[in-house]
């Protein structure tokens, strides 16, 4: 996620400088065509790139408004999954006997459960962008139940699987009673939901053609303004057009990025840093003695 920081201009000029450099030569070529063979450009009035200006505007801020839309719908469901994951361990030591908590610390069955939740956190960030699920959360998984997520390709619902498996466990024995387990049960359909919810934004893209006719909207676009611009302005035509054009290529690669909220890239939902704050709620709730510190960001943006 980009901070409220100064951007630096590598990375707000590296992805446009192809864009940037094609724009560059069609300038120079209809300037050298100006000079030797001028007979040949076509009159083009500047109306016409005017209205191409507008329509590619409005094309513009229709996908910048809907990939917002993508990214903050993205952000909403990571803040429903902390809520949930500081939920379920409220509600499951207030469920367990006070006698059952040990001196120093929670119960270790509740401990279990946290601890859980945290790797399930970790766990569907780094599925979501791509990244092996299971790489950071061995320091909070037995064995056993290490192995039990291999046999799954879904990661993050194995973890809620040995949940269900949990509470059941604990309602069989007598440890919550059947309101109890309902609470649980519900915080879990909850937490499996916001995962789905993840998982239908991650796998639904825009269509390619799309951003291809918003490309080949914007390149006649700067073709028929430099062919506009060449008979009036000259020279000054290549840097007014190189201006323009990184304008809308810049709208344009940013709307591309927000469309994909799991990208692995600064602009994306900062679900490590999510996950690493439901660690620290979660390891204090339990009184643990060991806590980590907040992510720390990058120099501009938060992973």
């Amino acid at each position: 996620m980009l901070l409220d920081t100064k951007l630096p201009f590598r990375y707000i000029i590296k992805d446009i400088l192809p864009d940037a450099i094609r724009v560059f030569l069609i300038s120079v070529v209809f300037q050298l065509i100006k000079q030797f063979y001028s007979a040949w450009l076509p009159l083009i009035p500047l109306q016409l790139p005017t209205v191409l200006g507008g329509s590619i505007s409005l094309l513009l801020a229709f996908k910048i408004s809907q990939s917002y839309d993508r990214w903050w719908e993205a952000r909403k469901v990571w803040g429903s999954i902390v809520n949930e994951s500081r939920t379920l361990v409220m509600q499951a030591n207030s469920f367990l006997e006070a006698d059952e908590l040990l001196p120093t610390g929670a119960d270790t069955r509740l401990k279990t459960l946290a601890y859980r939740q945290i790797a399930w956190c970790y766990s569907l960030g780094q599925g979501l962008r791509g990244l092996d699920p299971m790489a950071s959360i061995a320091n909070y998984l037995p064995e056993h139940e290490l192995e039990y997520m291999r046999l799954h390709s879904n990661k993050p619902l194995a973890l809620l699987t040995l949940h269900s498996i949990q509470i059941k466990s604990w309602f069989q024995a007598k440890t919550i009673n059947s309101f109890q387990q309902v609470q649980l049960d519900s915080t879990m359909v909850r937490l499996c939901e916001a995962m789905g919810q993840g998982e239908r934004i991650n796998s639904t893209v825009f269509p390619s053609s799309y951003r291809l006719l918003i490309y080949l909207f914007i390149y006649l676009f700067l073709v028929t303004l430099s062919l506009g611009l060449v008979e009036t302005i000259g020279l000054w035509e290549v840097p007014l057009l190189l201006s323009i054009s990184i304008t809308y290529f810049l709208l344009e690669r940013t709307a591309r990025y927000l469309q994909d909220p799991f990208s692995n890239r600064p602009t994306d939902t900062p679900v490590t840093a999510i996950a690493r704050t439901v660690e620290i709620n979660l390891k204090q709730m339990l009184r643990e003695s060991e806590v980590p510190e907040p992510s720390v960001a990058q120099s501009y943006y938060l992973m």
